[in-house]
């Protein structure tokens, strides 16, 4: 294995997710299909995707969840505000940017999601992204991996991708990326883990 050069993030359940101790216990049990292991529902990748607006996704989430469609936005707009910066991810990636490495975004994203989180202290140590809602391709599709190694000329056998969903580090790997299946559970861990490959 070449020496590795750019470390991807994947975003939700590895640099941010929801604190489950500030977040409302309805506002979890109401979204928890995201983190199921279940495959996501078409409406989502499509909000994902950049192809379906929030008032579409919210009158389809409402059926999805019995509920009316006022209730389905109001929560989707609500759980963007719990998203909070992990913080040992945080630390790895600060000790990660001052050790030399290019760091990049790669994440499946509406635009309310990523336009909120594009403001936090963590994504500025980003030197660049990928983003599926703008280019209407989301993980694991080949083509969004596709266009982060060609948009940064990035060479697959330097590159690690992290995400906690194993099918999207798959896919990575597929392309010849060193993958890194990031343990949402105990992001702590997955840090260690990371800080005695890169570090």
């Amino acid at each position: 294995m070449k020496e590795l050069k750019t470390i991807v993030f994947d975003l939700a359940g590895v640099v941010f997710a929801r604190n489950v101790e500030r977040c409302p216990q309805e506002l979890m049990e109401y979204f928890s299909f995201i983190n199921s292991g279940e495959p996501l529902p078409p409406f989502w990748n499509d909000y994902d995707r950049g192809t379906r607006p929030l008032d579409s996704v919210a009158e389809h989430l409402a059926a999805f969840r019995g509920s009316d469609v006022l209730t389905a936005k109001r929560n989707m707009l609500r759980a963007i505000e719990y998203q909070e910066e992990v913080v040992a991810t945080k630390r790895l990636i600060a000790d990660l940017k001052a050790a030399g490495y290019l760091l990049i975004v790669l994440s499946n994203m509406s635009i309310e999601y990523i336009e909120y989180l594009r403001k936090k202290e963590v994504y500025s140590y980003f030197d660049g992204e990928v983003i599926s809602c703008e280019t209407h391709t989301i993980k694991p599709e080949r083509a969004i991996y596709e266009t982060l190694l060609s948009r940064y000329n990035l060479t697959p056998s330097e590159t690690m991708f992290i995400d906690d969903r194993l099918e999207n580090v798959e896919q990575a790997a597929a392309l010849g990326i060193v993958p890194f299946h990031f343990d949402r559970l105990s992001p702590e861990t997955s840090c260690d883990q990371l800080r005695a490959k890169l570090l």
